[in-house]
């Protein structure tokens, strides 16, 4: 799952300064996506748009029984 996020979000900021990686919850995965200040907007979309639809594609790609969720947060500048 990890690899479509990377994916779509390389897609969006080609030479941008991101990362994805994953956390295990309880009953569910984080995949968080890290991207820098300036390129958090071609990620997220106007009023999120985007980023609502790459959280349906994950949860339509998903399988079994493990809940995804996706987390796009500012990468830290330090």
């Amino acid at each position: 799952m990890i690899e479509l996020v990377e994916y779509l979000v390389s897609s969006l900021v080609p030479e941008g300064d991101y990362t994805v990686d994953e956390r295990d919850g309880e009953g569910s995965v984080d995949i968080v996506v890290s991207v820098a200040k300036s390129d958090i907007g071609k990620v997220i979309g106007k009023q999120g748009r985007i980023a609502k639809a790459i959280r349906t594609l994950v949860k339509a790609a998903s399988k079994g029984n493990v809940r995804y969720n996706v987390v796009i947060e500012e990468k830290d500048e330090g």
